[in-house]
């Protein structure tokens, strides 16, 4: 890829091929899953002609010049490398204090203390200073064919110094007014993630999706398909939909809405290449047989219907800002945070003390009530199968729906 100029917006007529050349050639991306991803998985999907991406997650140097290291080891295909780019949290020992005392009998379970305090776990892209800058660095000088961002916009000037590096920047919205951001931060693409999305919603300002606690749908997002449609008419960019999606007629119907691309994240976690841990494999898997054994297509089904058995809810509980995930304590215990008016610090504070949870949780053999196991509402549609097989199969599907 060439090197731009930069300038913010709109992006050049060279970085607008590129980008629409690089999703009509891999219009399957396997998402940026902090935690989950590996290099082994980037550079299967992308051998076998998707667009796989590595979740960096915090804005750590060294780690993501490690992970691209290796991944460009394994292929000599575009992949994408995913970081995030929240606000910094601001911190209250009211607020902190009230929430460890609400986990303090959670910890008592398992013979040990609450922290005292709570650390903001993971750096952000969005923060300007010499950390971000060296990652900047980082990026320019492996040069990854995609940089993406989840949870707003990275710091001034990095979208910028990463075209003239000759790197596209793709950024997630889950609204088309958080589409039009991007579009005028100059990013080359809108990642449109919709609600049925596991994991961390992408939503820039976490406040403005309410009290999510227990509610598979209370989140204010739209659904995939109309996030897509009302994104294309909001902005001039390719979009990439995400969310709900895990076969080959999923990706079709995604296409048909608008979008250049879309981006499958759950259907890829039973991938012997993912990083999904033991406990949440197999929590995966029962949901599976759940779903076969149910017999009855998903499709089928009203949104209600949908809803009360659905085994994934949103939750602020476990990081503190709200994430689709299978349920388990962790979700209730954010249902009883907001009975009793109980506030949920900010993102990732709240990581911090729902990872140490859930490490003393694991120590004494319960890897399944305080984990992180992200999913998407369709989790039940799961396959086990190599990356590759699955890139294959997806792209066989998608060529037998559109004709």
């Amino acid at each position: 890829m060439s090197p731009t100029s930069s300038s913010p917006e709109p992006a050049s007529a060279s970085l607008r091929e590129q980008t629409q050349a690089l999703l009509r050639d891999t219009p399957i991306i396997q998402a940026p899953m902090a935690g989950a991803t590996t290099p082994e998985l980037a550079a299967a999907v992308s051998n076998a002609g998707g667009l796989g991406s590595l979740g960096i997650g915090g804005a750590d140097p060294t780690r993501a010049a490690e992970q691209i290291a290796r991944t460009a080891d394994l292929t000599e295909r575009p992949f994408m490398v995913n970081f995030f780019a929240h606000a910094e949290p601001r911190s209250s020992a009211l607020v902190t204090q009230s929430w460890l005392r609400l986990l303090e009998p959670e910890f008592t379970a398992f013979a040990t203390s609450s922290p005292g305090t709570l650390r903001a776990i993971y750096a952000s892209a969005a923060t300007p200073g010499e950390n971000t800058q060296r990652l900047v660095d980082v990026l320019a000088a492996t040069r990854p064919a995609v940089v993406s961002f989840h949870f707003g916009l990275p710091a001034t000037g990095v979208i910028e110094q990463l075209h003239d590096a000759g790197i596209l920047v793709f950024v997630t919205a889950t609204t088309p007014e958080e589409a039009r951001l991007v579009e005028r931060a100059g990013a080359d693409a809108v990642v449109a993630q919709g609600r049925e999305a596991g994991g961390h919603r992408g939503v820039f300002d976490s406040t403005l999706d309410g009290d999510v606690d227990g509610d598979a749908h209370a989140s204010r997002g739209s659904s995939t398909l109309d996030l897509v449609a009302a994104a294309a008419r909001a902005v001039d960019l390719p979009l990439i939909a995400a969310g709900g999606l895990m076969d080959g007629v999923d990706v079709a119907r995604a296409l048909d809405a608008g979008a250049a691309a879309a981006q499958l994240g759950t259907a890829f976690l039973l991938c012997p290449e993912a990083a999904t841990g033991p406990a949440h494999r197999e929590r995966i898997r029962e949901e599976v047989s759940r779903a076969h054994v149910s017999g009855i297509p998903r499709t089928d089904l009203g949104e209600q219907q949908l809803e009360a058995i659905d085994p994934t809810a949103f939750t602020s509980a476990v990081s503190g800002r709200p994430a689709r995930g299978l349920r388990n304590r962790m979700h209730e215990i954010g249902v009883r945070a907001r009975k009793l008016g109980v506030q949920i610090p900010a993102y990732p504070l709240t990581y911090d003390a729902g990872k140490a949870l859930a490490a003393a949780a694991s120590a004494h053999g319960d890897a399944t009530s305080f984990a992180a196991h992200w999913a998407g509402s369709e989790v039940g549609r799961a396959r086990e199968m190599p990356a590759a097989d699955l890139v294959r199969t997806l792209v066989a599907e998608l060529k037998r729906a559109r004709g």
